[in-house]
Formats: structure tokens, C-alpha cells, sequence
């Protein structure tokens, strides 16, 4: 096998175009979260219809995150990373000419796939990147997911002001083409590539799973915990994926290798990583949902969508600053200790969320200590995980892991919603959520983080703990070895 050119760019070029288009897809998760009180009268629909926006993006990236991370495993993590890009310029340009929600709603599935980007994008620095910067790079990257979400709400607040909400759109369309020329002109496809053919069953019944197990915990809320719509998804989804199960162990190339996924190491990982994933979004949605609270509640501020919304830049930051300094303890102490440490500040961050609510500013510091634990601890997440996988199979389990933390968030999102429906006071004839309610979620969220921390501490030494890039011989006998499988 003939040997690739040397590289045009730089590390810090590489690692800057991944981190950047990481942030762009991020962005998704949050695009509209601003609008949501206004779009029932824009689109003329309910108040439970569109809250689809939100509930489509959640489901497309869960299907399209495990599927995508395993194609570019397969066929290139580039071409896989344009793929992502090309479908989030799709979904731009039919939300940004139409004004139905079934269109809208179109639109946020094809964006919400574009999430597969990150873990794929984690994988190919594994294989480019030089030792030395590889930890670094990977905790950014991985930071993208709670930064990009974070940048979201005052990006997405203060276009809408300003242009439309059609501009949302089209400014998320302008992003999708600029990080697709700047993929293709600095990124360099890895020759990295896992042989055999593309496990269609598996991803066919997975995306059911998990489809039912998200759309009933997205509407349950609504719908009602004990409505047969809600036990149905859910029995839906035990059922799929009771037929998955054995289906992946029996596949020759499966989908997602469990024997892989059920190693201590990696299933420790990935259930700190559902925690986690709780713990962030709780931060998220709290805060924003604080600010925003009347002043005649006695505990909220009144700020507007998009003051609240700019409240949140200071998390966003602290996110970015963090991620290399996640790296230089992970470099130093291991990633394991790097995760329980950004576990427990999130804890406390939590601990101290309960009583820091007199002020704006206590609030956003209490908010800022929550992000650095979540910067910490997700920048480690990415490095145990590739530290416990072969390298052909880096995109696939950086995607699962991606998909546990969404999950994790997903469940967030529905405890919270019931909680602050539940736990209310009476303001002027409104049910209002009560800082009790705000309280309980912090201790859920308090608790989630060190049980995460817990679990942390029962991952086991990497098996695979040789994270340099991969050598042009070792690349060639790869390649050759998957040539004659396929």
C-alpha cells in the first residue's frame, strides 16, 4: 500500500477545524429553544405539537449517531464527517423556506443527525493526531457537545431578535457549508478502516430501540407516566431490544460489538456516562429556566429569553478553558482520575446550586462550577473509551458512548419537566414551579454525579492503552488484513 502524502496542515489546524465543526453540530441541540414560547403562534400549532422540534432532533440523533459512527469505522471518517454536513445543509434549507411544522420538523431530523459528527471526529485524531496533543484535542472535542449546546441558547436568542427565526436557519446552513470546506481542504481521511459488511438488521432494530425508548421518555411527560402510549413505547423498546441483544452477539460484524461494550472498562465508562449526561443537561435547563422565573416568585429574576440566554456565555467559556486542562490531568494522573474529579466538582457545583439563587450572578457562578465538572469529566470519557477498544473500532464506540450521554440528558429533560410541573406555588391564578422544585433537581442532579464519580472508581486499567497514532506499516497490514476479509 502506497503511503499517504504528508499532511498539508498542521496538528493545530486539524484539531481546530474538528473542534469548530464539533461546536456547529452541537449548536442543534438548542437551536430553538429560544422560540419555544413563541412557535406555537408562528406555526399555528399546539404548544405539545411543537414541542416535536426538540423531540425530532433527539430521535435522529440517536439513530444516526451508533450508524454513522459505524459506517465511518467502515467506508472513512471523513467522507462520514461530510456525510454529517451535508445532511445538517439539508435540514437548514427546508427550515429555512418553510413555515409548516411538519416541514420544520422534517428539517430538525435531518439536523439532529448531524451529532454523529463528534464521535467520529474524536476517532480520526486518534488516528492523526501526535501523542502529545491527542488528549488535549479529544477533550475539546468532546467538550463540543456541552459547549456547542451551551452557545446555543444566547447565538440562536440573538439571531431571532434581530433577523427572524428563518435566519436560525439559514445561519446554521452557512455553518454546515463553511466546516464541510474546511473538512475537505484540512482533513485528511484516515486509512484506518474496519473490513466486512454493514450489519443492516442490527442498525434497522437498534434505531427501533431506541426510537421507542426516547419518544416515550421525550412525551411521557405529556403524555402521562402510566398512559398506554407511554408503556407502549417503553414495551416496544424492551422488546426490540431484547431482539437486538442476541442478534449483535450472533452477527460476524456487528453494529455494536457488545463483547467490546461489555468489558468492565467500557461499561463502567458508559454508565457514568448516562449520569453525566443527566447531571449536564439539568445544569442547562435549570439555569435558564431560574433566570427566567418572575420576580414575584420570590426566587426568580425575569429575565427575557435571550438575557437568560446570555447568562449562560460564561459556561460556555468555562467549558472551553477547561478542556485542556482536563488534559493535563488526565496526562498526568490518568483519565479515570479525571473523570471522578469532574464528577465530584459537579456534585458540589449541585450542593451549592441549592443555596446560591438569591442573585443573577450566584446563580451563574454556581452554574460556571456545575461546567467546569462537566468539561472535566467529559474531555475524559473519549480516552477510556480509546483506550479500551482497538483502533477499527474507535468511531463505533465513541458513538455509543455519545448516544449514553444523550440519553442521559434525554432523561434529564423529562425529570425535570415533571418535576417543575409538580412542585408548584400559586402566583396570580398561574401554577409556577417553586424553588423547592429547582432544589430537588439539584439534588438529583447532586446525586447522579457521585454516583457517576462511584462508578468511575470501578474502571479497571485500559486493555488497549496505546493511544499514538497509528504507524504507515501498521496501517498497510490493517488494510491488507481487511482486504482479504472483505
Amino acid at each position: 500500500m502506497p503511503l499517504r502524502s504528508a499532511r498539508a496542515f498542521s496538528p493545530a489546524a486539524v484539531i481546530a477545524v474538528l473542534a469548530v465543526s464539533g461546536m456547529a453540530v452541537s449548536l442543534m441541540q438548542t437551536l430553538l429553544v429560544p422560540l419555544l414560547a413563541d412557535l406555537p403562534e408562528i406555526l399555528h400549532a399546539s404548544v405539545d405539537d411543537v414541542s416535536w422540534v426538540v423531540t425530532a432532533t433527539l430521535l435522529s440523533s440517536a439513530v444516526a449517531t451508533p450508524t454513522l459512527s459505524r459506517l465511518a469505522d467502515m467506508f472513512g471518517k471523513k467522507r462520514m464527517m461530510l456525510v454529517c454536513l451535508g445532511l445538517l445543509l439539508i435540514g437548514s434549507i427546508i427550515g429555512a423556506l418553510s413555515s409548516s411544522l411538519v416541514l420544520i420538523i422534517v428539517a430538525r431530523v435531518f439536523q439532529g443527525t448531524a451529532s454523529a459528527l463528534i464521535p467520529i471526529g474524536m476517532s480520526i485524531m486518534r488516528d492523526e493526531l501526535p501523542k502529545e496533543q491527542l488528549s488535549a484535542a479529544v477533550a475539546l472535542m468532546s467538550a463540543t457537545l456541552g459547549i456547542g449546546a451551551a452557545l446555543g441558547l444566547p447565538l440562536s436568542g440573538v439571531v431571532y431578535e434581530a433577523f427572524g427565526w428563518h435566519a436560525i436557519f439559514w445561519v446554521s446552513g452557512i455553518f454546515a457549508i463553511a466546516m464541510a470546506i474546511a473538512i475537505a481542504i484540512v482533513i485528511r481521511e484516515s486509512a484506518v478502516r474496519t473490513g466486512g459488511s454493514f450489519d443492516y438488521v442490527g442498525a434497522i432494530l437498534l434505531s427501533g430501540a431506541l426510537t421507542a425508548l426516547l419518544l416515550g421518555i421525550s412525551k411521557g411527560g405529556s403524555w402521562g407516566w402510566t398512559s398506554t402510549e407511554t408503556l407502549l413505547t417503553f414495551g416496544v423498546s424492551a422488546g426490540v431490544f431484547a431482539m437486538w441483544t442476541p442478534w449483535e452477539f450472533r452477527s460476524r460484524q456487528p453494529l455494536v460489538d457488545l463483547r467490546v461494550s461489555l468489558r468492565r472498562s467500557v461499561l463502567m465508562t458508559n454508565m457514568t456516562a448516562v449520569l453525566m449526561g443527566f447531571a449536564m443537561y439539568a445544569n442547562m435547563l435549570s439555569t435558564i429556566e431560574m433566570l427566567e422565573m418572575p420576580a414575584v416568585t420570590g426566587y426568580g429574576h425575569g429575565l427575557s429569553s435571550l438575557e437568560a440566554g446570555l447568562a449562560m456565555i460564561p459556561t460556555c467559556l468555562t467549558m472551553v478553558v477547561l478542556a485542556p486542562v482536563s488534559a493535563r490531568i488526565t496526562h498526568r494522573f490518568g483519565a479515570k482520575t479525571t473523570l471522578i474529579t469532574g464528577a465530584l466538582i459537579m456534585a458540589i457545583g449541585y450542593v451549592a446550586r441549592i443555596f446560591m439563587h438569591d442573585t443573577v450572578t450566584m446563580i451563574v457562578i454556581a452554574a460556571v462550577i456545575v461546567s467546569a465538572g462537566t468539561a472535566v469529566s467529559f474531555a475524559a470519557m473519549p480516552i477510556l473509551i480509546m483506550g479500551a477498544v482497538p483502533e477499527t473500532e474507535t468511531a463505533a464506540a465513541n458513538g455509543l458512548n455519545t448516544l449514553l450521554r444523550s440519553i442521559g440528558a434525554s432523561v434529564s429533560s423529562a425529570a425535570i419537566a415533571g418535576i417543575l410541573a409538580v412542585v408548584t406555588l400559586s402566583v396570580a391564578g398561574r401554577n409556577l414551579p417553586s424553588l423547592a422544585a429547582f432544589q430537588l433537581v439539584f439534588v438529583l442532579a447532586a446525586l447522579a454525579s457521585f454516583i457517576g464519580a462511584l462508578i468511575a472508581m470501578a474502571i479497571p486499567k485500559a486493555e488497549f492503552n496505546d493511544l499514538e497514532p497509528i504507524d504507515p506499516d501498521t496501517i498497510a497490514a490493517l488494510t491488507h488484513t481487511h482486504e482479504v476479509t472483505k
